[in-house]
């Protein structure tokens, strides 16, 4: 499995921790930054890991910053990205159930490290279920490219 990442600058030892684990578990992991401590925009790095996702590059992304809401919004600005933020797991099972969210965003600020391990273990290992769901994922794709 292939992962994009990417945090601001407030969040950097919570990225790593996840990096770890998630290359632990055997996942080839794409750190977009940031690097440093130095202040950054968050936005940035939500649109260059939508963009890579997007782009087919990566099975999935993981955006974070302090509450996960901005990065998020970031991200979702990216055409064919539905990322979600959650802050524990069985929203992480549902957005993918349901919605077949390709990014998940995390607050570094707001959950705990093993928290965060246990939302993207759900968030994973979960399969979209399809069905009826198509039909409303394929509405949500038809307004993002007619509104543009």
């Amino acid at each position: 499995m292939k992962i994009a990442i990417g945090s601001d600058h407030a969040v950097l030892d919570f990225k790593r921790q996840i990096i770890d684990y998630l290359t632990e578990k055997g996942c080839q992991i794409k750190d977009f930054g940031a690097f440093s401590s130095e202040r950054v925009d968050y936005c940035d790095y939500g649109f260059v890991v939508g963009e890579a996702v997007a782009r087919g590059e990566f099975d999935y992304g993981i955006v974070i910053c302090g509450s996960g809401i901005g990065i998020s919004i970031a991200a979702n600005k990216v055409k064919g990205i539905r990322c979600v933020v959650c802050s524990e797991p069985y929203s992480a099972k549902m957005s993918r159930v349901h919605n077949d969210t390709n990014v998940l965003s995390i607050g570094g600020r707001v959950v705990g490290i093993e928290l965060a391990k246990m939302i993207i273990d759900e968030w994973l290992h979960t399969a979209f279920e399809g069905g009826r769901h198509t039909g409303r994922l394929e509405k949500i794709a038809n307004y993002e490219i007619n509104k543009k």
